[in-house]
């Protein structure tokens, strides 16, 4: 005698269905049930990441750092290290988003070291790594895999692909820097180099394109050079800056040797705007 096959008769059928869909759900909730876990489970980079947030929120809601390392990870936990955009930290952005003064705001191009050992000793300005959302992530290395719900650190590099989760965090965290930025901001940029302001730089491609000019009064540039004898304010690569801006911001650019940012950074009572 032919027997049905198992799920060939129309009662059997919606009993297979109904396997089938409990089956799927049950598989979902286990997956979310692993994502969760592991955004609030312990690992090296959240312990530095919530580590470093309580630093600097001292006081706060102890849920605070916890709600962003959930908006972080989130982000890019089980997702293709090549295809995490920029966006994807928009939560983020918004759990850690810490409001700075006017006339605070620095910017640096190829001058890291020296625009973070200034903001130190300094204490008048900030970089965007001196905010809380750059502090938190300041050197660290971070990605997930498509269907994992593991947190890795061997991940594509900043070029390998554009959507990578580091390089977009930085992208997306200077758009928010930039847009930030009241009264009188600064920018640190090489006058060492052939072209301070590059194309490929954060500070041309994302933070120069999400300036506020309704809150933003002034630009000062501060090219620093290796010797007082260079002249770069007047070179191409600072006009290409300067047709960038809105022709109403008040544009300011000014040659300074590095020796005298050092000097001035180990003087405590100089002043910032003595500076250059």
């Amino acid at each position: 005698m032919l027997r049905d096959p198992p799920c060939a008769a129309p009662s059997r059928r919606r009993r297979c269905a109904l396997l089938g869909a409990c089956a799927l759900l049950v598989a979902v909730t286990l997956v979310a049930a692993l994502l969760a876990a592991t955004i609030r489970g312990a690992t090296p980079l959240r312990t530095a990441v919530v580590g470093r947030c309580r630093e600097r929120t001292a006081g706060a809601s102890p849920d605070y750092c916890e709600d962003a390392w959930n908006a972080f990870a989130a982000a890019f936990v089980g997702k293709d290290p090549c295809n995490v955009p920029p966006e994807s930290y928009d939560r983020l952005m918004e759990a850690a988003f810490q409001k700075r003064p006017c006339n605070t705001t620095l910017f640096w191009s190829k001058t890291k070291s020296l625009a973070h050992a200034f903001t130190e000793k300094k204490r008048c300005l900030l970089t965007l790594e001196d905010t809380l959302l750059g502090y938190m992530l300041d050197g660290l290395t971070w990605c997930g895999q498509n269907g994992s719900n593991g947190i890795f650190t061997e991940c594509p590099c900043w070029s390998c692909c554009p959507d990578n989760p580091v390089r977009s965090f930085w992208i997306r965290a200077s758009a928010a820097f930039a847009a930030g930025a009241c009264g009188d901001a600064y920018a640190f940029m090489n006058g060492s180099i052939s072209s301070p302001f590059s194309s490929e730089s954060i500070f041309a491609s994302t933070e120069v394109k999400n300036f506020n000019y309704s809150a933003l009064n002034s630009l000062t540039i501060v090219l620093v050079t290796r010797d007082s004898s260079t002249d770069a304010c007047d070179g191409a690569s600072m006009k290409s800056l300067q047709r960038a801006l809105d022709p109403a911001l008040k544009y300011s650019c000014r040659n300074v040797p590095q020796a005298r940012v050092e000097s001035c950074i180990s003087q405590p009572d100089v002043t910032c705007s003595n500076c250059w």
